[in-house]
């Protein structure tokens, strides 16, 4: 095999997005990729240090993808209707890029900053969405949580074929949310 002309660090990850969404984050390999890139695997430690560095940069990646995602859906609306528009956006994501949704799950390692950085974004933004509800900083805090929770068990549920029943989703996914927004007041407390 010789070494594809244009090889860069964007189009690794671009690449391994492609598998990722495939075959899942177990299927990113460094034999996958370079396979799918038509490289040999060492090649690709021309431009990335490893399978950890790569799943960072997938990591990173995907939460900004996340975070645009969720940014559009709910740009230019407020309260419950924003809540609700962000909800979607992410559902929505986590189902066109299962594999890539699943990298941005884990908690931000400390020592990766453009990963902070991006799910520090992500906090902001719902943060900024929840602020009408005029929580505190610590309720704002335990509501994000619970927010995130209801979206990701939603979205897993979703992905794994969990919703068998012949109803509307997204009315479901709606209604959930609307359900969580009767009840933050709780988080006031």
């Amino acid at each position: 095999m010789s070494p594809r002309v244009g090889l860069d660090r964007d189009k690794i990850v671009i690449e391994a997005v492609q598998i990722a969404d495939e075959h899942g984050m177990e299927g990113v390999t460094l034999a996958a990729l370079a396979a799918k890139l038509g490289v040999r695997p060492p090649s690709l430690y021309n431009h990335i240090n490893g399978q950890a560095e790569l799943r960072s940069l997938l990591a990173v990646y995907g939460l900004k993808q996340l975070n645009e995602a969720m940014s559009s859906a709910s740009q230019g609306l407020s309260g419950s209707e924003a809540v609700l528009a962000m909800g979607k956006g992410y559902a929505e994501f986590a189902k066109q890029h299962p594999g890539l949704y699943e990298m941005t799950l884990k908690a931000p390692d400390t020592d990766y900053a453009e990963l902070n950085e991006e799910a520090g974004r992500a906090l902001k933004l719902i943060i900024s969405v929840l602020a009408p509800y005029k929580l505190s900083e610590q309720g704002e805090l335990h509501a994000v949580r619970g927010l995130r929770s209801i979206l990701h068990g939603f979205a897993s549920l979703e992905q794994k074929g969990g919703f068998g029943i012949p109803l509307d989703v997204s009315v479901s996914l709606s209604a959930t949310i609307h359900a969580f927004l009767a009840g933050i007041d709780r988080f006031r407390e």
